[in-house]
């Protein structure tokens, strides 16, 4: 959940769910079936980053490790030319985030180092000649992000401070003042501020910004060098608290620690950067302050100015822009129909699609790309047969060519066909992926299982999704439909979810089915739900449905939209979606609860498997109780399985396996 998813019959009336991609080969019966347990051996390839002379591609390679439950990285140089792979920064495994320098005769890169209480990520430079590491910073929490100063010489880097009262918390006077924050929080968000260290000459970093404004925790690149070197772009909010989401874009004078405000630039901002000949600042931003649909990044001339909307004829939630070397345009990217596209948009207006084909770019909330010498395009992409690989296009107007095969095992197994499907609903025209059973005949009669995605603004993509794999392996139809509020059919379809927050989205789904069930080999005695987070949401939702569902899966599950506002990180946030503050009246107290999955619990007699983390930031556990007590109260057969950790899912090797293992065991015990 984010801050915080053709020809008409005359009779009923639907649209015929329409092949759009049929992506996977028959079976052959020498291929062995994916399994839930192959999930553990996929390679994770990630952040690519082009080499200032565009010869070389770095990339961070990541490998689960289920005995140390943890993921094993290095940083693996590619030649673009060759192929040929060098790994760079080895038996480090929490390396990430490796930044060529300018000249690119180095490389920084971030690692965890120490033990206990003491390891703490910091940032660290390797000389490509030698191979000589150096450690730059010592600082007393972990370093966030960094990007090297134009000339080489220095970094700045984010990191938070050390609690200010750290002696009196240790001898146990440790109670603080609640912001607007999570109710998981055990001690005061500490902000994260900028410091300056130099690449070369040994001396601690000096601090540069302090004070309560904090730089956002969730941001993938709030600062920016100019290319001066002199001021750095950055996104500030008024503290901490996760809460306290009105951001703006100021200017940071590096020399002397003075910042600025950037005049007439919105509180809704992210992703600063400046151009290369730094005349033009571009930030992202939400077309329509405080929602957080269609995100798109505008251009501003650097000391402020009118923001010019350069992206809006685009039309879709954009994730990530880069600067051309020459200035003169961005690259930018997001959730596109059926897959992840990237464009080319000129300052002068114009713009044009990245033919892909069936790659789609990596990346949550994210895309994952690096734009060198000559508009090169280096990403970390997918398949629908094939996970995560390097690709490289030498322009834009080339063709994707694949410079790695870390996942040839998992490519040469027999996978699940992926299809784009699209249907309507209302006057909407919602999209969904289907993933068939490797063995698929279209005359026997299947189940099917939806898994739907979190957001609400996300998508679900024909690109490998290892879950849904392991699921239709076992013989089941995997559905993934893009409900209304998906960021992937534009701005009207994404704002089609305010103050709606089941029923227009649950109408999409029970579409879909409808028109899927028209092709006649969906078992309609068998379909189950599932989904996580919002996923969870729309699961709690349908079963309140009047038809009889086989059984549901319901991961990190918003149930109670009050608990939601009341006590999750991105609590104000969700007033974007659901309406104003359910405290401002006693209308909009009702019109919260009426969104609410829990006013339709009475109605619930769907079997429902329950996962949570008891730490979760992000859809409070709370939800879950409510969720297993009313079904329990209702003798509806129910398990709710927790976690004893502090995140919105499992991301580590052992506790991901386990989730999976269960939500499919789930599946298994209702439909086979």
């Amino acid at each position: 959940m984010q801050s915080i998813l053709s020809k008409p019959l005359p009779i009923p009336r639907f649209l015929w769910l329409l092949p759009l991609l049929f992506l996977q080969p028959g079976l052959s019966h020498a291929q062995r079936r994916f399994e839930l347990a192959d999930i553990s051996r996929l390679v994770n390839v990630s952040d690519p980053q082009l080499s200032p002379d565009g010869k070389s591609i770095l990339v961070v390679v990541s490998r689960p490790n289920l005995a140390t439950n943890r993921h094993d990285a290095e940083v693996v140089l590619v030649d673009v030319t060759t192929a040929r792979q060098r790994t760079l920064v080895a038996d480090r495994p929490t390396v990430k985030q490796p930044r060529w320098s300018p000249t690119g005769d180095r490389v920084a890169f971030l690692a965890r180092i120490g033990t206990g209480k003491d390891a703490h990520t910091q940032l660290f430079v390797q000389n490509l000649a030698s191979g000589d590491v150096r450690q730059l910073t010592t600082a007393v929490a972990n370093v966030q992000l960094y990007a090297w100063s134009p000339d080489g010489t220095a970094l700045a880097y984010s990191a938070a401070d050390a609690p200010a009262n750290a002696a009196e918390i240790s001898r146990g006077n440790d109670s603080f003042e609640v912001g607007n924050g999570s109710v998981t929080l055990t001690a005061p968000p500490a902000p994260d501020h900028l410091w300056l260290v130099s690449a070369t000459n040994g001396q601690p970093a000096r601090r540069l910004t302090s004070g309560p404004l904090s730089l956002p925790d969730d941001s993938s690149a709030p600062f920016s060098w100019a290319p001066d070197g002199r001021t750095l772009a950055c996104v500030l909010r008024p503290s901490a608290q996760t809460g306290d989401q009105e951001t703006a874009v100021y200017t940071l004078d590096v020399a002397t620690g003075a910042v600025r405000e950037l005049p007439n630039t919105p509180h809704r901002v992210d992703l600063p950067a400046y151009s290369p000949d730094g005349r033009w600042l571009s930030y992202q931003t939400p077309r329509e302050p405080p929602y957080f649909e269609s995100l798109e990044f505008d251009v501003v001339p650097a000391t402020g100015g009118p923001a010019r909307h350069l992206c809006r004829p685009l039309d879709r939630n954009l994730q990530r822009a880069i600067w051309s070397p020459d200035g003169k345009s961005l690259f930018v990217g997001g959730n596109d129909g059926s897959t992840v596209s990237i464009w080319q948009q000129e300052l002068n207006g114009k713009s044009q699609k990245l033919k892909l084909g069936a790659v789609s770019p990596n990346g949550s909330y994210w895309v994952e790309m690096a734009v060198g010498r000559r508009n090169a395009v280096a990403l970390t992409a997918n398949e629908p047969g094939r996970p995560a690989e390097l690709y490289y296009m030498a322009s834009p107007t080339a063709s994707p060519r694949r410079l790695t095969d870390f996942n040839h095992e998992t490519a040469a197994l027999a996978l699940g066909r992926m299809e784009a499907v699209e249907w309507q609903s209302d006057n909407l025209h919602p999209d969904g992926i289907l993933t068939y059973p490797p063995d698929f005949d279209p005359a026997k009669k299947y189940p099917l299982v939806l898994m739907m995605h979190g957001g609400p603004s996300n998508a679900s993509r024909t690109a490998f999704y290892g879950l849904g794999q392991a699921v239709a392996a076992h013989g089941y139809v995997v559905f993934q439909p893009n409900y209304r509020g998906s960021d992937n059919l534009g701005y009207a379809f994404q704002r089609a979810i305010r103050d709606d927050a089941g029923t227009g989205p649950g109408r999409d789904v029970l579409a879909g089915i409808a028109a899927l069930e028209q092709r006649g080999w969906v078992d309609t005695s068998r379909i189950a739900l599932s989904g996580a987070s919002y996923g969870g949401f729309m699961t709690a939702w349908l079963m309140g449905e009047s038809r009889r569902w086989r059984c549901a899966v319901a991961a990190a599950s918003v149930v109670d939209l009050l608990d939601s506002y009341n006590l999750s990180d991105n609590n104000i946030a969700n007033a974007g979606h659901y309406g104003p503050s359910p405290w401002l009246s006693a209308e909009n107290l009702a019109h919260y609860r009426a969104q609410s999955p829990i006013s339709r619990a009475t109605r619930w007699r769907t079997p429902t498997l329950i996962l949570h983390n008891v730490g979760d930031f992000r859809v409070p556990i709370s939800n879950s109780y409510k969720l297993y007590h009313a079904l329990k109260d209702n003798h509806v057969p129910v398990r709710f399985v927790a976690f004893p950790i502090s995140a919105h899912v499992p991301s580590d090797p052992v506790r991901s396996a386990e989730w999976n293992r269960l939500w499919l065991d789930w599946l298994d015990q209702y439909l086979k």
